[in-house]
C-alpha cells in the first residue's frame, strides 16, 4: 500500500506503509497491575524464594562463592572483616548494597537462623531475642566447616 501523502524515503523512492502492528486502546490501570505482577513474579521467583536443590538465595551463593574461591577463607583459616568480605561480594558479585550482603552473612552465620550455619562468625552476630549484629566493621567471620 503506497504512502498517499507524497512523503519518500531518504533515496527517494516513495515511501510505503509497513504495517509492523497494531496499536489497540488499553486502560492504564489494568496495563500497570499487569506489569507490575509481572515484574514481581519474576523477581519472587529469581531472587526472593530459596533455590529447592539447596535452599540458598542467589546472594547467599555468591557470599559462600567469594569467601571460598576468592578469599580462601576455608574454617582452618583466620577469620577476615566481615567488612572485607562484604566489599568482595559487593565489588564482584553482587553490586546491591552492603547491608543486603552483610545480612545474608549474619544470618548464615546465626545458629538458631540455620540448622547448620554456613558461615563461621566472630563477633557479635545477634541474638534470637531480635538483637542485632554489630556492624560490619566489628565482626570477623570464615566459612563454617560443614560449608
Amino acid at each position: 500500500m503506497a504512502n498517499t501523502n507524497g512523503a519518500a524515503d531518504l533515496n527517494g523512492a516513495p515511501a510505503t506503509d509497513t504495517n509492523v502492528g497494531t496499536v489497540r486502546a488499553a486502560d492504564i490501570t489494568q496495563e500497570m497491575q499487569t506489569a507490575y505482577l509481572d515484574y514481581a513474579m519474576s523477581v519472587i521467583v529469581a531472587r526472593a524464594l530459596p533455590d529447592v536443590r539447596d535452599g540458598l538465595k542467589p546472594v547467599h551463593r555468591r557470599i559462600l562463592y567469594a569467601m571460598w574461591h576468592d578469599l580462601s577463607l576455608t574454617h582452618d583459616k583466620p577469620h577476615k572483616k566481615s567488612a572485607r568480605i562484604v566489599g568482595e561480594v559487593l565489588g564482584k558479585y553482587h553490586p546491591h548494597g552492603d547491608t543486603a550482603v552483610y545480612d545474608a552473612m549474619v544470618r548464615m552465620a546465626q545458629p538458631f537462623s540455620l540448622r547448620y550455619p554456613l558461615v563461621d562468625g566472630q563477633g557479635n552476630f545477634g541474638s534470637v531475642d531480635g538483637d542485632g549484629a554489630a556492624a560490619m566493621r566489628y565482626t570477623e567471620a570464615r566459612l563454617a566447616e560443614i560449608a
